[in-house]
């Protein structure tokens, strides 16, 4: 892409629309990564009752030895991108490009949304693994009962209901607001309904997202925040007056993330696929 270089530039410069982290509210952060980029999750399934015997020596059943299951998570993702600024340029648009704008720039619009792809995608991919996946057309007719089925079928994995979260694309958000029977049972105010607000479903936060973040044919995701470790390591940032060979600055920006899903609550994502 060329760079523009004028007479009179202007010193307001036009910022694209952005946003900030969408996913951040979806996963949990309660492993400790300091030091280390591989953290081992233990888990421990449960032993069956039996009938307890009045006679012989086994009268609480037979021993079973107490075992466990260990899931390693190992950070894989290692992103990087470096920029420089050429004093010319730095000089001749009244100084618009200024490192430390350029390197926000680069976080809100790629760093942040390329982040909250790959969560969603983490999870979309763990529900279709463990069955936690419808596919069928969602009209202005059946969203809300697409949703209610996500919500059943959570339920009855024992997902938590407090806290549930839902990502979904603008057109699932469309269609639900047309929803006649979801509008009746909208736990919205009478006001937001007028606004075309929906906030809420069923106890659980409507999150809209752009297509750009949401896995391929998602309608929506269900999740509860417990269910996936988000790791980000090594925000290393840094700006340049000085490099040899180059007359100008140099940005720098590096950073290590990833996304797991425990495979003990692997249950808690339901998605919905558009067919």
């Amino acid at each position: 892409m060329a760079i523009t270089y004028a007479a009179k530039y202007d010193p307001k410069v036009v910022e694209r629309f952005k946003l900030k982290s969408l996913t951040e509210a979806a996963i949990n952060r309660d492993y400790e990564w300091s030091g280390v980029s591989t953290i081992n999750a233990y888990s421990y399934p449960t032993t069956a009752l039996s009938d307890y015997t009045l006679t012989g020596a086994a009268r609480y059943g037979t021993a079973s030895e107490q075992q466990n299951t260990v899931q390693t998570m190992t950070v894989a993702k290692d992103r990087s991108a470096t920029i420089t600024v050429d004093k010319k340029t730095l000089d001749d648009t009244s100084m618009t490009a200024v490192a430390g704008k350029i390197l926000s720039r680069q976080i809100d619009e790629i760093l942040i949304p390329e982040i909250d792809l790959y969560r969603l995608s983490a999870l979309g991919t763990a529900a279709t693994a463990n069955s936690g996946s419808a596919t069928a057309a969602v009209t202005a007719s059946n969203a809300y009962v697409k949703f209610l089925a996500g919500q059943e079928w959570l339920g009855n994995k024992k997902v938590p209901s407090t806290g549930r979260i839902a990502f979904c694309s603008y057109a699932y958000y469309n269609f639900l607001k047309q929803d006649t029977s979801f509008m009746l049972a909208s736990e919205c105010m009478a006001n937001e309904r007028i606004n075309g607000m929906v906030g809420m479903v069923d106890g659980v936060k409507i999150v809209p997202c752009p297509s750009s973040i949401l896995p391929t044919n998602v309608a929506f995701i269900i999740t509860h925040p417990s269910v996936t470790v988000g790791v980000t390591k090594l925000e290393d940032y840094n700006i340049y007056d000085k490099v040899p060979g180059i007359s100008g600055v140099q940005i720098d920006m590096r950073c290590r993330y990833d996304a797991f899903v425990l495979t003990a609550k692997k249950d808690g994502i339901w998605q919905h696929l558009i067919a």
